[in-house]
Order: C-alpha cells, then structure tokens, then sequence
C-alpha cells in the first residue's frame, strides 16, 4: 500500500499512533518535495497540540537526521563525543571542553551555532579569530579532527536539512514551543555527526530559554530518552543560569576569557566546575573513565600540564586562523573603541541579575543579530561581570563594557546597572541542579 501523506496527517490531527516507517516516509518526503510545505506546516501544528509518544520522537529524530549526510569515523581509535548546550550568558565552555575532551584522547566533531535570542553563539564568538574557518569544507573538517582531536564547525547545508527547512516553518506557523519538535532539532544535528556519546547541558534560571527547574528537567528527559533510544549514550545535567557563567559576555571577549582559562591565567570558579561537570560526566558514559573522580583527574591533568591548550591552538590553527594565536591574542583581538568601567550605584550584594537583559544589551550595542542578515561587532560586551552575592559600595565596578562608541557606552552602563539587583543579602543557586544519565546496559 502507498504511503500518503493525507492519510498520514489525518492520523497525527486525529491523535492516533503514527508508525515508525511512516515517519521515515513523510520527512524523506519533505527532503524530496513530494511532501508540501503546507503539509509540513500542518504535521507541525497537529504535533503541536497532540505531542508525540517517545517512539514517535526517535523516529523523527532519525528521519530528519537521516535527510541528509550522517558522519561516520571508522578511522578514529578514540571515541566520538560532544556536548550540547541550551545557552546562556557567559555560556563559552565548549571553547575549553572541546580541547581538553580531545587531550584525553577523544575526537570532538563539534556542530555548533550563531547567537539565537539573548544567547551568545560558539560561531559568532569563533568568528572573532581572524582567518578561522567556521564553515570548511568536509574533508578539512575531518582531518582536522583527525589531527587535533576537534574541530568546532557550523552545520553545513548537508547535515540534517530536514531540520533546517523545518525550522524555518515553525517560526512561521507559531510551532517552535514544542518539546518533540525541539528535541528532533537538536538532536537530529548532533547525531548526524556521527557520535557515540553525547552530554547535554540544560539551562534553567531567567537567562535560559526554559526559565523554571520543571520546564528544564522535561526537556532534559526528552532528550536523554531520545538519543538513548536512537543509539547514541547521553547524559544531561540541569545547570543554574541565573548569574553569567563565565564573566564575560558578548564575542571577542569570550574568547579572551577562554584562553585565559585554558593557559590558567584566570579561571571563574563556576565555569570551571561546569566544564569539569559536563566533561567527567561524558568520559564515564563513553566509557573513558571508571567513575566521575577518575575522569575530573584526567581532565584537570589536561589544563594542568597545557595539553588542552595546545589542542585549541591546533584546533584555530587547522581551521586557518593564526598559528600563534594563543601566544600573541592581544595582537588578533580587535579592541573596541570604548573600554571602562561600569560602577554600582549604591550598597549591598547583588542579589539578582537579569540576565536577558545583559544579553540584549550586548545585542544592542553591536554583539549579536537583530535579524539573520544583521552584521556583528565582535569586539563589544561586558567582561569583569560580577555574580550573585558580590558585595560592593557605591562606584564599585560591577563589570566592564566594551563599546564602539561614549553614547553606546553610556546606553549600555546604564542597562547593565539597571539588570543589577543589590540588597541586604543574596540569594544562592545550586549550580548543578541535576544529572539524568542512561540507563545501565
């Protein structure tokens, strides 16, 4: 019998199973135009109201990844694993895991993204580097994770454009705020790359896009459940963003407060225990490590005796930026015009940080996309950014801004000031709220 995709969304708007195959059918349908755009837009709206059980989910997980090239490494010794993060603010840590995951003898084929929201970009940050290649082509990417052990890519036009063309019609259909749907669209990218274990980070707190513990422990199960069940080990912690992770915001300067971190000039003690967090736990489920002790040892061993550092600067070296990168930053990191302080305007602790606020002031003033056509000025921001329970007086700095001009500055103090809680006493946020790990084998 011939599949047809009237009968197919009649069933979904009905709330009656779908089968596997004929999931497989209607995406590899989309991906060669015999399914519509129309019909696309109302399998989107009729998953929206009617959700998908999770047998559902890893199909159309795996049919959208299926659209298109899936990566494989027969040639790799080591294993193939990743993170992924839900963003944030100050939210750089695949800059440094990436490295040090590659030191212990992993490969890394990183796909990551530009700024969405409030929420910085790996790219746009990446971008800052003079000459590196966000978008190389196929066989560079591979030898470059062959050679340095990972590489941290844009997702071309031949991973998971299902996905892709999917997206673009859920903004449009008002389809975007649905767990299966979100969950196949991160998943279906990071699975083409062709992994064996992968590490979520999900964000909760009132700079992440699921603002309460509820939210972001449902779409932590989701995914976890979903990638297990379509053969990739994943694992996801629940991770507080509340405060900025690292104290820095906007791109050049995240990329400063990373090598910074990796040479161990300055480290945030919370960036550094979520790296650690999310690296350990990656290393135990890829069965790396025996436990979370041994695998945080053989991480720390990677920042301690420069090894990571050193895959980072392979890394910006073999995707075409500058080979003394590491050594002479100061000398490829545009400054902005404008650099001060921003002070607090009275006394006690910081008590709260409204971090979309922070992050739509690094879009205004130059840091990130309005619009997708819109340009960046990597060299604006905020560094120095205090977190909660910081204890200052008036004229204390409470962080830098980065600007491109004194009007800009003076807009951009003025919102950073305004996203500053001070009070008598500061709230504390457990940083690591949870871990969801796979089920034994």
């Amino acid at each position: 019998m011939n599949f047809s995709p009237k009968d197919f969304l009649r069933r979904k708007r009905d709330g009656l199973p779908l089968a596997s195959a004929d999931i497989g059918q209607f995406i590899a349908g989309f991906a060669d135009g015999s399914v519509s755009h129309a019909q696309i837009g109302a399998f989107a709206m009729a998953v929206y109201f009617n959700d998908m059980t999770p047998g559902e989910r890893v199909a159309l997980t795996l049919a959208m990844r299926d659209s298109g090239t899936v990566l494989d490494w027969p040639e790799l010794a080591g294993p193939v694993i990743d993170k992924h993060s839900t963003g944030g603010i100050g939210d750089n840590v695949s800059l440094m895991l990436a490295p040090m995951l590659a030191a212990t003898g992993a490969h890394v084929p990183m796909i990551s993204g530009r700024g969405l929201g409030h929420s910085g970009g790996t790219l746009d940050k990446l971008e800052s580097i003079p000459g590196y290649q966000c978008f190389p082509g196929r066989e560079h990417f591979r030898e470059t994770v062959r050679r340095v052990g990972c590489a941290i890519v844009g997702q071309t036009v031949d991973l998971a454009p299902a996905d892709g063309r999917l997206y673009a019609i859920r903004d449009t259909t008002s389809t975007v705020e649905n767990i299966s749907l979100i969950v196949a669209s991160i998943l279906s990218k990071k699975l083409a790359a062709g992994l064996g274990a992968l590490v979520l980070d999900v964000k909760t707190g009132n700079g992440a896009f699921m603002r309460t513990a509820a939210e972001s422990r449902e779409l932590a199960e989701a995914m976890v459940a979903v990638a297990n069940g379509a053969g990739v080990r994943t694992a996801a912690l629940i991770t507080d963003m509340n405060e900025p992770l690292a104290s820095a915001a906007g791109n050049a300067v995240e990329i400063r407060n990373a090598v910074d971190f990796l040479t161990g000039r300055h480290r945030d003690p919370r960036l550094l225990e979520v790296v650690l967090a999310l690296g350990e736990t990656l290393l135990v489920i890829a069965g790396q490590a025996p436990d979370t002790v041994a695998a945080r040892q053989k991480l720390q061993a990677t920042l301690d005796a420069g090894q990571a550092t050193e895959r980072f600067a392979g890394m910006v070296a073999g995707l075409g930026g500058p080979a003394d990168f590491v050594e002479r930053m100061d000398n490829y990191l545009t400054p902005a015009k404008v650099i001060r302080d921003v002070v607090a305007p009275g006394s006690g602790s910081v008590d709260s940080i409204d971090l979309r606020e922070v992050g739509m002031t690094v879009i205004e003033l130059g840091g990130g996309r309005a619009r997708v056509e819109d340009g960046i000025d990597h060299s604006v921001g905020f560094d120095r950014l205090l977190g909660l329970g910081a204890q200052v007086n008036p004229g204390d700095p409470i962080g830098r801004i980065h600007a491109r001009s004194e009007t800009e500055a003076a807009m951009g103090a003025a919102r950073l000031v305004a996203a500053y809680g001070l009070a008598a006493g500061a709230p504390t946020h457990p940083l690591i709220l949870d871990r969801i790990l796979p089920e034994a084998n």
